[in-house]
This record gives structure tokens, sequence and C-alpha cells, in this order.
């Protein structure tokens, strides 16, 4: 598989400035414990909100274009060639953006522990989710929808 020849998807239902083309590489080549996504974006598109992982950790390469890194220590820009490494915790918080004029293509490389658990700083947001095809265990809530470990649980 030649990652510049793939033919992308795009989600329809994707929020403006969220418009981003996308293949999921691990399923097509058999992998089970490392992912491997190809995303293009044009200007002024991300592929997903600022975010950071409990468990996993994710690795950039820039294929063409250039992209604006948002990270815990401002903004970085990068181009061709370029690598980056998001850790696993708050250290590793990071959103991706095209902010140049020309189109951005870029490969994003995890590990993929089951469950996975990411918390979205800006929207004060948690989820977790398991892998595809596990059902409907899935959730994201608001850190302030917090419970007590014992609530509902004794009378």
């Amino acid at each position: 598989m030649n990652i510049y020849d793939v033919e992308l998807t795009r989600d329809d239902d994707d929020p403006e400035g969220y418009d981003a083309g996308y293949l999921r590489l691990g399923p097509l080549l058999g992998s089970e414990r490392i992912g491997a996504t190809v995303y293009e974006l044009k200007r002024g598109n991300s592929n997903c909100p600022y975010h950071y992982e409990y468990g996993n950790e994710e690795w950039l390469l820039v294929l063409s274009g250039r992209l604006t890194v948002r990270h815990p220590g401002g903004e970085t820009e990068l181009g061709p060639g370029d690598l980056a490494s998001f850790p696993n915790g708050p250290d590793g918080a990071h959103k991706l953006t095209n902010k140049s004029e020309e189109l951005a293509r870029l490969v994003m490389f995890s590990t993929k522990v089951d469950p996975s658990m990411a918390v979205y700083p800006d929207s004060n947001k948690i989820a977790a989710w398991p892998q595809p095809g596990a059902g409907d265990d899935k959730i994201m809530v608001r850190r302030e929808s917090n419970v007590d470990y014992w609530d509902r649980e004794v009378d």
C-alpha cells in the first residue's frame, strides 16, 4: 500500500473546522496493536479537538503541506518529513490544524490499548471506549457530571 495513493473518506456530519479526509490503515494491513490513519486537511481545518490520551501514545508524520500543532508549550509549525510524538497523559495534549494555504496530508500512528481514554481540556470532557465492535460500552461526559464511587451502590 502506498500512503500517497490511498483514497480517503470524509464524514458529512463533521462540524465546520473539522472537515478531514481520512483512511484507517491498521485494519487494511491486518494490524491489531498499532494503528495508523492518513488524514488530509484543507486550510482552516483540524482532524480532532485538543486532547490527550491515557494508555495510548501517538506519533505524527507530516507527508505534505504544513501543520500547526498546538501543544502544552504553545504552537509549532511542521512541514513535510517532520515527526512529533504525543506521549501518554497531559504532556501529550495536541491539536493539529492546517493554517497554511496548501492542502496538508499526514499520518497519525497510535498504540491500540483497549479500552481507550481521552481527555478534552477545552470542553472539560472525558471519553472512554472499547475497540470497535465491542458494543455500547462507550461514554463521553463532562467532568462536572462525575459521581461518587458508591453512588447507587448501597441502600
